[in-house]
């Protein structure tokens, strides 16, 4: 696995438009809103179609509507959730979300995140992998959700994102990525 993020600034990122909501301190990304709490997507300048990724993350969001993040990919975009749905207003870190109806598939929720996770604030270790038409996620090493749909097959920039509307903050370090040959979609 190659650094994604090299804990000093953001190269490989597109920072244009991004700066007022992104900075990097002592080797963490740091993501927050601004006083309008506008959103904002901090994209890779390299698109991906397979691949694994690993990152540290924590966060702290202001109640009731706590953190709303999360990592985009590929085309159309799908979506690892991490922290509190907008939509739903719980938790559903490591699930999966498409946008459609619904939002997140019953097979792409991760159920037992709430028991994988440690306490907000601290630092979580997240695995995601996308290959072919299946996408799957582990919290701190277990396995936590998995789904699969062949319509999300372009290849596209990652996103980070922070959430419109929500005063949160988001930490990502240990940014890592390996791209992995083509599959069929089965």
């Amino acid at each position: 696995m190659t650094p994604l993020f090299n804990g000093k600034d953001l190269t490989h990122f597109k920072a244009e438009g991004a700066k007022e909501f992104w900075r990097v301190e002592d080797g963490v990304l740091i993501g927050e809103n601004d006083a309008a709490l506008k959103g904002n997507y901090l994209w890779t300048e390299k698109e991906y179609g397979d691949f694994v990724m690993e990152f540290d993350v924590r966060w702290k969001g202001v109640p009731p509507r706590g953190v709303d993040t999360g990592i985009e990919m590929r085309k159309p975009k799908i979506q690892l959730q991490l922290g509190i749905s907008g939509s739903l207003k719980v938790d559903m870190s490591g699930s999966f979300y498409t946008a459609g109806k619904p939002g997140y598939p019953e097979a792409g929720q991760a159920k037992e995140a709430k028991t994988l996770m440690k306490p907000e604030g601290e630092w979580n270790t997240f695995r995601i992998e996308a290959r072919g038409d299946t996408f799957k996620c582990w919290i701190n090493g277990k396995p936590a959700s998995q789904y699969t749909d062949a319509k999300f097959s372009g290849a596209a920039p990652l996103g980070i994102q922070i959430h419109p509307g929500v005063a949160m903050k988001c930490e990502y370090r240990n940014m890592r990525i390996a791209e992995l040959p083509a599959t069929a979609t089965r």
